[in-house]
């Protein structure tokens, strides 16, 4: 008995001990806003009924889309828009189809992207995804493609009364306290970003990567970021 007890305290240590390396998912890990795609998906299927549901949003789309509050509140609204009126098992299960078709899309996941997440796995290191898309839809396109040996920290929906509802939209701060609570130990060695939205997630890691930046992106996250950030450009 205490010998298989100190076993499995040598190998929480060894765990504990590993670097942790985080990755975002959309922008980084494959080419697109998944979530995004799937809202545009479903809202061209929809009948007339459901779409006039989101028309008052319209107008005000350019202006949310640019800052991350108004990202969030927009993928808050949509999910519930393309949800409304299924089960909650239906939706999933709409998900899970949408993630498997889109990850067996050719060119979907970036190819750079996949050689160094598995060149971290491969070195011992403790990747860890972060994302804010859902978790079912992400699970079915790593599952998709057999993309192992990692760990998932995702945005969580639930079936509400109006429709799927976040009740943890894990982007922006929300990424740096999910970790916290899932007990993903810092320090965290390295974090790979695309957007201004995963500066938190940069800044809490020892060493910050961009991925893909614009050159506006770039100055304004260099200014955030010190002398830690580099840029990284992967196809």
């Amino acid at each position: 008995m205490d010998q298989g007890m100190d076993a499995a305290v040598v190998e929480d240590t060894a765990a504990g001990a590993r670097r942790v390396v985080l990755f975002d998912f959309d922008g980084v890990i494959v080419r697109h806003q998944t979530l995004e795609l799937f809202y545009r998906q479903r809202l061209s299927g929809l009948g007339r009924w459901r779409v006039l549901l989101a028309l008052p949003l319209v107008p005000f789309v350019p202006v949310l889309i640019g800052s991350v509050a108004g990202n969030r509140f927009l993928g808050r609204v949509f999910l519930r828009v393309v949800t409304f009126g299924r089960s909650e098992a239906g939706c999933r299960r709409l998900m899970n189809a949408f993630g498997r078709t889109y990850a067996r899309r050719p060119g979907v996941f970036c190819r750079d992207a996949v050689v160094t997440l598995r060149r971290h796995v491969d070195a011992g290191d403790r990747v860890v995804i972060v994302t804010g898309n859902e978790q079912e839809m992400v699970e079915a396109m790593l599952d998709e493609v057999n993309l192992g040996g990692c760990e998932l920290v995702a945005s969580q929906a639930r079936m509400g009364l109006f429709g799927m509802r976040f009740v943890n939209h894990n982007v922006h701060h929300a990424k740096v306290r999910t970790l916290d609570r899932a007990g993903i130990p810092r320090p965290w060695a390295v974090a790979y970003g695309d957007s201004l939205s995963d500066v938190p997630m940069l800044k809490a890691a020892d060493a910050a990567r961009l991925v893909n930046p614009s050159p506006k992106t770039l100055k304004k996250a260099s200014r955030l970021l010190a002398g830690k950030l580099e840029a990284v450009y992967w196809y």
